[in-house]
């Protein structure tokens, strides 16, 4: 077991492998070694080179460093998966973990808003993460500034999950530190980049789809038009997940987003008992028992006509796989696999809505 480990993180940290691919390859060859052999192959069926793995021993350093900093690997499929997270596409192959596991099997609600927020939206946001965890709800968000710092704050003694888009030793903003530690120690704190990795802006929408994954709903408390908070809510939208916002002042800027979400479908909030009210039909029981994640079928062997007709259809306009599959004429395995190939040869980018594009 502690070989397939390695080979996972191995599998995991390789660039250009993301989380569908590595759900695609585990779901066609069985184990991660076994994937780890196939890549030249596959790379070189799609026209390019395979990425290369990282070596063992630096996945084995990053093991003791998360074992060091008292945390520890949680890989998709494992029992303690947060079983809403794992129910997604785009589900992290692993995850770095410190904390009180239990929080993310109860029922979750998030939490996001503005980092420069109105004292009021503040006070407002706390008020709810602190009414919501007195009935037995986790509260999820991304330990930012402003909204975020609110909802843990509020949530702290009740049941808190911080996702973070750092080095699970890394604490952003760095006055937040303490209350990291806090979440780390009292709730339960969440990575998806190893150990030392400082915070990129390409981290934060995948943090974000983290947050809205955990979480049965998200409440948008303030927000720009063009802001974060605004990416969570359409993931969670995209994921299936309520989406719920608080109506601000149309004269404040970091109104518009909320006012925005409501204008366009979000359930209006004005109290805890609002959100209760919208989450509570949801059963209990569905957030213990075992999801299924539909990946498409595992890919089977391509043709040189397959992957002639495939590429053909690909250009630099995202399409939806199931148009290609259509206009293909050719099995979802087999589409699948052409995609795949592509994908590890460096010539195929993934976008959202199952959409790919052709990179020229």
């Amino acid at each position: 077991m502690a070989d397939e480990v390695g080979a996972r993180l191995r599998l995991i940290r390789t660039a250009g492998i993301g989380p569908v691919t590595y759900a695609q390859l585990i779901a066609r060859f069985g184990t991660a070694q076994a994937a780890l052999d196939a890549l030249p192959t596959l790379a070189r069926r799609g026209g390019g080179a395979a990425p290369a793995p990282p070596p063992l021993a630096q996945v084995e350093r990053e093991i003791a460093e998360v074992h060091r900093l008292g945390a520890r690997h949680l890989f998709l499929g494992d029992p303690d998966y947060p079983r809403l997270l794992a129910h997604i596409d785009t589900a992290p192959p692993a995850l770095i973990v410190r904390g009180d596991l239990s929080l993310a099997r109860r029922p979750c609600v998030a939490i996001v808003g503005a980092r420069n927020a109105s004292a009021a939206a503040c006070r407002f946001a706390r008020q709810l993460a602190l009414a919501l965890g007195q009935e037995g709800v986790t509260i999820v968000s991304g330990l930012a500034r402003g909204i975020d710092t609110a909802a843990h704050a509020g949530s702290i003694d009740t049941g808190t999950v911080g996702v973070i888009a750092s080095g699970i030793d890394i604490a952003f903003p760095p006055e937040n530190a303490d209350l990291q530690q806090a979440v780390a120690t009292r709730g339960l704190l969440l990575a998806e980049q190893p150990p030392g990795t400082e915070p990129r802006a390409r981290h934060f929408p995948s943090r974000n789809r983290i947050i809205a994954g955990l979480a049965t709903g998200t409440v948008v408390v303030e927000a720009a038009p063009k802001s974060g908070s605004l990416i969570t809510a359409r993931l969670a939208t995209e994921m299936g997940r309520d989406v719920m916002a608080v109506p601000g002042s149309p004269l404040d800027p970091r109104a518009q987003g909320c006012n925005l979400l409501i204008r366009d479908g979000a359930i209006l909030i004005q109290s805890a008992a609002d959100i209760l009210e919208q989450i509570r039909p949801l059963d209990p029981r569905m957030v213990e028992a075992p999801t299924s994640r539909y990946t498409g079928p595992p890919p089977q062997d391509a043709s040189d006509a397959d992957r002639r007709a495939v590429t053909a259809l690909l250009g630099p306009v995202p399409v939806a796989i199931d148009e290609l599959i259509r206009q293909a004429n050719a099995a979802p395995a087999i589409v699948q696999t052409v995609l795949l190939e592509l994908e590890l040869a460096g010539r195929l980018e993934r976008h959202a809505g199952a959409r790919v594009s052709l990179q020229l």
